[in-house]
């Protein structure tokens, strides 16, 4: 998996939560629009200071965390 250098993780920025460069923008946010039908124009548009790849790489963390999964306790 490539570096995803443009999430961020502090728990000092919106609870901990997944953010885009350490602004108050989570990747949660931007994956919410994607689904809900904005476009990337659109958001860029929302949040003038987002920069294209950071829509990518918001994508890209996401896919890494629905692919992830957690050890069934059930099966230890």
């Amino acid at each position: 998996m490539r570096e995803l250098s443009r999430i961020t993780l502090d728990p000092s920025v919106m609870g901990g939560k997944a953010c885009i460069r350490g602004l108050r923008v989570t990747v949660g946010t931007v994956i919410g629009l994607l689904a809900a039908g904005r476009t990337r124009e659109e958001i860029l548009k929302a949040y003038p200071y987002l920069e294209p790849e950071d829509i990518d790489q918001a994508l890209a963390y996401a896919a890494w965390r629905v692919d992830e999964r957690e050890a069934d306790r059930s099966d230890a």
